[in-house]
């Protein structure tokens, strides 16, 4: 198996009622155009100890299939508003590949189970600077989710948006770019989102 990918993501996001139109960005700081959405049908299987090791270090462990990243994927902790997302090819069958379970070794060594499987039918748009390059990537979920220790099962939509290669490096402008993402968010009918993660609303966190 190939050398895991690495991706720093930052990201923000907010719940929405269903059938809300898409925000305007018009006057995000650095937004040229926005590309036409993109469907994407995402099934993702989460894995955590009996005792749920990985969730209360903040960490999540996917299999996920549908989309351009399809693949085993472990999001490290939120640190300084950030978090390093490793990925591997998906694979053959469901087993937990060994370069995978490695990286989870520097949490746990315990035997894994099922979590929560969270479907996820998404349109993804790239908001674009002049020269064509990404800004940032928005998208909007339709989320369904099992808790597969309870059965309990959830549903709602929210928005993400999460900052692309173009995106502004400077803390500062950083900053002036999400203040004016949310400020279009919620003038469109957002509002806050209700939890940090999807894998935290599905347990009921």
């Amino acid at each position: 198996m190939t050398e895991p990918t690495r991706f720093v993501e930052v990201e923000r996001k907010f719940d929405v009622d269903a059938g809300t139109p898409v925000p305007d960005w018009a006057g995000v700081p650095g937004v040229a155009r926005v590309t036409a959405g993109e469907n994407r049908h995402l099934d993702a299987l989460y894995l955590d100890t009996a005792d749920l090791v990985l969730a209360r270090a903040g960490v999540a462990l996917r299999r996920r299939t549908g989309g351009p990243d399809a693949g085993w994927h472990i999001k490290g902790p939120l640190i300084d508003g950030a978090r390093v997302e490793l990925g591997w090819p998906l694979g053959d069958g469901d087993e937990l590949p060994g370069p995978v379970r490695a990286e989870v070794a520097r949490w746990t060594t315990a035997p894994l189970e099922p979590l929560a499987r969270i479907v996820n039918d998404r349109t993804a748009y790239e908001l674009l600077d002049e020269e064509g390059d990404p800004l940032a990537e928005f998208v909007d979920d339709h989320v369904r989710t099992t808790d597969l220790r309870s059965g309990a099962e959830r549903e709602w939509h929210e928005w993400e948006i999460e900052l692309g290669e173009a995106a502004p490096t400077d803390a500062d402008a950083r900053e002036a770019f999400f203040a004016a993402v949310a400020d279009a968010a919620l003038a469109a009918g957002a509002r806050e989102a209700a939890s940090a993660s999807k894998l935290a609303r599905a347990l009921g966190r």
